[in-house]
């Protein structure tokens, strides 16, 4: 099991989906289904697709690989519901680190018909099978941006997208970064996504929160590996480290 966070600039990432066989969710069947049909009595607008868990990652400056297999959302959920029991997997997604042009991050807040309703982070969502190539390869620059575009309306004509990626490790999340930097201040940026928001019928996210400092971390709806983001975003130590490994750990 990793505990310990890791956040490295990485100039490359590699995914695939390899064939696996994920015993926990073999062996756990009944507490699944159970979870599930809790979870959609709740909330009825949740769909069970396939989609892609990490199962292996190595991360150093010049390459990411991630190696994930392909199951059931409601294996996914009942995973996260449950704490996290089989700690050989993790749930690795790419996600867009949106920025406005005076350098403040937008993030989205989860609509309660979601399964992470209130909470608060960058658009984001669970590679799958649309992910996936023929060669069993993973796009996760395609799937960072089609996700930023459902959830908040933006296109690629509105920003601009790094390179560069930034991997947050922070067991069992595994978060792969790239910055988006719109053409546009934070606040004029976050007016334009409530404005798609209040137009759409089913919306992902309910609002939007500009984080302008590390006063603006909100513990409580926040991620673990946001919060460590942006305490490693706004501090003076990644251009110390990052000069000389591309690591920042503790």
């Amino acid at each position: 099991m990793r505990r310990d966070l890791t956040i490295t600039r990485v100039a490359r990432v590699e995914a695939a989906a390899r064939p696996f066989t994920w015993r926990w969710a073999e062996e756990n069947r009944a507490a699944i289904d159970e979870n599930w049909r809790r979870r959609i009595a709740a909330k009825p607008k949740m769909f069970n697709g396939r989609v892609l868990v990490l199962s292996d990652v190595s991360v150093t400056p010049e390459l990411g690989r991630n190696t994930y297999f392909e199951t059931d959302y409601a294996n996914l959920v009942a995973w996260i519901d449950m704490g996290h029991p089989d700690p050989a997997v993790a749930n690795g997604f790419a996600m867009a680190a949106l920025r406005g042009a005076d350098g403040a991050f937008i993030c989205g807040v989860m609509s309660h018909d979601t399964v992470n309703g209130g909470r608060v982070y960058f658009p984001a969502g669970t590679p799958d099978r649309s992910d996936m190539r023929a060669d069993g390869s993973v796009d996760l620059a395609t799937s960072l941006t089609r996700e930023l575009a459902e959830e908040t309306g933006l296109t690629e004509a509105d920003y601009d997208v790094s390179e560069e990626w930034i991997v947050v490790e922070r067991w069992p999340a595994v978060a792969l970064m790239r910055y988006a930097t719109l053409h546009v201040p934070a606040e004029e940026g976050a007016r334009m996504i409530r404005a798609t928001i209040a137009a759409q019928e089913h919306p992902e996210l309910s609002d939007v929160r500009i984080i302008r400092g590390i006063e603006d971390i909100d513990p409580k709806t926040m991620p673990l590996y946001l919060q460590s983001f942006f305490r490693w975003s706004f501090s003076a130590e990644p251009a110390l480290s990052d000069s000389r490994t591309g690591l920042w750990s503790r």
